[in-house]
């Protein structure tokens, strides 16, 4: 669809259009009663219900059921003083299996629910655990499924959103001009930021949107232009990914005299992926923001010397929740697996670093903010390692 640049290799679609699935079907999270969660057996091994997407047909679902497999292993194998009890179930990708694996895990005495990674499947994964009590962390980071007996372990555009606009506002750019495209990623990434901008202190300086076309982007690339002067915007806040129309903003607005000297981008995406994104003149001095680099590489390389293979991208999210559920058993308590303790403001330490549940079943995670310097990541502010510290 944007073919004006070398399109994304075909893994990197993939990976988009797989994020993408993780929150664009919106569901109702279902209320659950108590909150307490079932007791443990003090002593014995947790058993913990993983659900994956094996089944499907699919073989990239096949791929990423194996990596969160793997990560939950690796995660297991790094518990000291607590027992897990890993049951692995196959959802096929869809709603109703997703459902009928839970309903069997609860059956056989999971005590809490890791997965599934598509937000139908988590939703209805969740509704079928409530009425038993116990607690689902999804991979999804659609937070419209957050809520109840539902928690969402992935990325969320508000976390970004929230962690750039704080930045920038702190750092004399106040007023932020929105650019989006007009589908629903693009929707929901433009609220992101217009609730991160009310809450930081910076000023919305209006917001531009454009089709999900080659010909739509350059028949709006005027008025887009047009309200970035007229607003006097210092910073425009982009929601485009490289796999679609990032490449044609970051070489069309610099042209049409929306140079980085002047104004500052900032992406609601990762810019370091592909590596080619990194060349684009419109990105040269963005921010964007990434998760901790060094404990990230940790992960990376460990994984890849106990597997022989790299990481699904999300892989990740499958070790953090073993890592919480971990550190909440250590503490003996029975109720350790219960919405308040899951809640717990402290957080948690995962591979890609801090992060904490909300009551609300949403999630924070704390974020580096990166800046591309000739072709080239430069963490500029270093992501918290506890929470209160910068970007919360």
């Amino acid at each position: 669809m944007f073919a004006v640049l070398r399109p994304p290799r075909k893994p990197l679609v993939r990976f988009v259009a797989l994020m993408s699935a993780l929150w664009l079907a919106a569901c109702q999270p279902v209320a659950m009663g108590g909150g307490s969660g079932p007791a443990l057996d003090k002593g014995a091994a947790v058993p913990v219900a993983l659900l994956v997407p094996s089944g499907s047909g699919n073989s990239g679902d096949e791929v990423l059921a194996r990596a969160l497999r793997q990560a939950a292993q690796l995660a297991i194998a790094d518990l000291q003083g607590v027992q897990i009890d890993l049951r692995v179930y196959n959802t096929g990708g869809s709603p109703a299996q997703a459902a009928a694996s839970a309903s069997k895990a609860v059956d056989e005495g999971a005590k809490i629910i890791l997965g599934p990674v598509y937000a139908e499947a988590a939703n209805a994964a969740g509704l079928a655990a409530a009425a038993r009590g116990v607690n689902v962390l999804s991979f999804s980071n659609n937070t419209d499924i957050a809520g109840g007996n539902v928690f969402v372990l992935g990325q969320t555009f508000a976390n970004t959103a929230n962690r750039l606009t704080d930045y920038a506002a702190g750092h004399g750019k106040k007023r932020i001009l929105i650019v989006h495209e007009q589908t629903t990623a693009g929707e929901i990434g433009a609220r992101a930021i217009e609730g991160a901008i009310a809450r930081s202190g910076a000023s919305l300086a209006g917001k531009a949107s454009f089709p999900f076309s080659q010909d739509g982007l350059v028949a709006a690339l005027p008025q887009i232009v047009g309200q970035a002067r007229s607003s006097g915007a210092d910073a425009t806040f982009l929601t485009a990914d490289a796999a679609g129309a990032l490449p044609m903003l970051a070489t069309l607005l610099p042209e049409q005299g929306l140079r980085p000297e002047t104004m500052q981008y900032i992406g609601l995406t990762r810019w370091d992926i592909p590596p080619a994104t990194l060349a684009l003149p419109g990105v040269q001095g963005g921010w964007f923001a990434l998760p901790d680099p060094g404990l990230n590489a940790q992960f990376q390389n460990r994984y890849r010397a106990a597997y022989g293979e790299a990481p699904h991208p999300i892989a990740g999210l499958a070790y953090d929740g073993i890592a919480a559920i971990g550190a909440l058993v250590k503490s003996g308590r029975p109720d350790a697996l219960g919405r308040a303790a899951l809640t717990q403001g402290a957080g948690f330490v995962g591979v890609s670093g801090v992060f904490r549940l909300r009551p609300d079943g949403t999630n924070e995670r704390g974020l580096a903010v990166a800046q591309i310097r000739n072709n080239q990541v430069i963490v500029i502010d270093p992501a918290p390692r506890r929470f209160g510290g910068a970007g919360f």
